[in-house]
């Protein structure tokens, strides 16, 4: 896994919002971590249609399940940082470390109890609108941003000074 912080996808169902997330993550220089299995073919015409040509530079790993991806994640000491209807910590309110990883879970369902249980933190996007949960690529760009206001952009990241 690439450094900096990323943005893990469990079992995404929705070929556009990943293919939005890709060009999100190539844009901002963050890496995306996809959990299989994913509800459809990484190949599907949605995704390259919501990427457009951003997919070639995005920094894309794909894990064939959760066990794949812990094993990577416990090997590089990443804090897992799960966010959640289910949690109390508004987003804002957490701080965010440089080797984070972001994990967001599949639109219909969420993620499963275990994969709950082995996130270091759990955090929410407030909704003091009373709606149940936000479009899964704008939950990722308002995290995004988030970290990035919270690290100090790319400079964080990579390390430069200006």
């Amino acid at each position: 896994m690439s450094q900096g912080p990323r943005i893990a996808l469990f079992q995404p169902d929705i070929p556009g919002n990943t293919g939005t997330i890709l060009r999100l993550g190539a844009c901002l220089g963050l890496g995306i971590d996809i959990i299989g299995p994913a509800g459809f073919d990484l190949s599907d015409r949605a995704l390259k249609r919501a990427g457009m040509d951003y997919l070639e530079s995005a920094a894309l790993t794909r894990h064939d399940d959760w066990s794949a991806f812990e094993t990577g994640r416990s090997d590089d000491r990443r804090r897992l940082v799960l966010f959640s209807t289910r949690a109390t910590l508004a987003y804002t309110r957490f701080e965010y470390r440089p080797s984070d990883i972001l994990l967001f879970g599949r639109e219909t369902s969420g993620v499963p109890d275990f994969v709950h249980a082995a996130a270091d933190a759990a955090v929410t996007i407030p909704m003091p609108g009373g709606g149940r949960s936000l479009n899964l690529a704008i939950s990722v760009a308002m995290a995004a941003g988030e970290v990035m206001r919270q690290l100090d952009g790319p400079a964080a990241r990579t390390g430069e000074t200006e």
